[in-house]
């Protein structure tokens, strides 16, 4: 199997050997662009400030069925613990190695080897085949998906079923598939003391005690129970800075840096209310800077879940189970849409770690069961 290299193999490896990390794309999107206009793909590059993006599209009528994925990828961190180049697309006891492997140059090449055989065992589908690709997913998603749903919207181009390409695969390709997300609301709290000596105490006010107070309690609540889809919202502290740098100084502030992952049973409205409402217990003087990365979403079992699972089905003899976990990704942009939504992709075991690697041949079946979700939704 890796002396004897199949299409999407080749194309992943080609896509891995490309740096690009964010926001660089690094010519992957013209390659795919090259592949997709030989099937009459209409391609339309959008770049938003220093984001390439691309829009391509087959046909004019509806359903418009969207591969959605990224082109970017994390920083490799040190090259020197890697067992192989960060950007040689190493194949090696049968495992593809290097930046974007699983996370998500191999779901891109499945996509458009599975778009090509579609299209020349049935050059006149019904409906429409569309592909989005960024290259800003893993970094601040400003400039990227964002930016190309709300052109689309402006011209009222609107999509029915997406697939993102994102890693959802858990032990073996197809097992875990996506139909919804957690919302991510992100807090920067700032807790304002006095600054003293710690042999005077009772001249200071020590932040760090009075945010330890605070996370301490934040840590025990429970803020709903979710639901039959979602898990229970969690909280959690990234990151706590605080202190002079002096063994014998109170500092005069703390910084706490938390997410929360939250379900469709809490809102990012009531989860600052009730933050706030416990740092008032704990703290005088303190603020906190929110940003909200996205809402909760999902996409009901319907045509596409269906549609989805039985094309894993076709290919692993046993349809994958629906999911709400995990992190954030471009799909929170895509649903609000109205379009049905799901992701599947490889096995995400090694994402964004150092010696990333996806199995080849999982490629060749994630690229069969895109193929036959395309035969699904389009064949007439």
């Amino acid at each position: 199997m890796t002396e004897s290299l199949s299409p999407t193999i080749d194309l992943a490896r080609d896509l891995i050997r490309r740096e690009s990390v964010t926001p660089v794309d690094a010519g992957c999107q013209p390659l795919i662009a090259d592949r997709l206009s030989a099937l009459d793909f209409k391609i339309e590059p959008m770049r938003f400030g220093e984001v390439d993006n691309l829009w391509a599209r087959r046909g004019s009528s509806e359903p418009l069925v969207v591969f959605a994925g990224h082109t970017d990828v994390v920083p490799t961190g040190p090259v020197d613990e890697w067992s192989a180049d960060p950007f040689g697309a190493e194949i090696r006891d049968g495992f593809i190695y290097g930046r974007g492997a699983a996370d998500m140059k191999g779901s891109l090449a499945a996509m458009v080897t599975a778009t090509e055989r579609f299209v020349a065992e049935h050059p006149q589908h019904r409906g429409s085949i569309g592909y989005l690709l960024t290259s800003d997913e893993e970094g601040p998603a400003v400039d990227g998906t964002v930016k190309v749903i709300d052109a689309l919207m402006g011209r009222d181009e609107n999509i029915d079923f997406c697939i993102v390409g994102e890693p959802t695969s858990t032990t073996t390709v197809g097992d875990v598939i996506k139909n919804g997300r957690r919302g991510s609301l992100n807090g920067q709290l700032r807790v304002i003391g006095q600054q003293g000596h710690v042999a005077y105490p009772h001249l200071a006010d020590n932040p760090i005690h009075r945010a330890g107070a605070i996370v301490a309690e934040m840590a025990t609540v429970s803020w709903d129970e979710g639901n039959e889809f979602f898990p229970p919202t969690t909280f959690q502290v990234s990151n706590i800075k605080s202190g002079t740098g002096a063994t014998n100084v109170i500092p005069p502030d703390a910084h706490v840096t938390f997410n929360f992952r939250f379900s469709p049973e809490s809102t990012d409205e009531g989860l600052r209310s009730m933050v706030d409402k416990i740092c008032q217990r704990h703290a005088d003087n303190f603020t906190i800077d929110w940003s909200l990365s996205g809402l909760p979403f999902q996409t009901d079992p319907g045509v596409l879940t269906e549609a989805v699972r039985g094309a894993v089905d076709d290919v692993t003899g046993a349809a994958g189970e629906l999911s709400t976990t995990g992190g954030t990704s471009d799909a929170r942009f895509i649903a609000p849409t109205g379009a049905q939504v799901i992701e599947l992709g490889p096995v995400n075991a090694t994402i964004h770690q150092i010696d990333e690697h996806v199995r080849a041949e999982d490629l060749d079946k994630l690229s069969i069961i895109y193929q036959s979700l395309l035969q699904r939704l389009l064949s007439a």
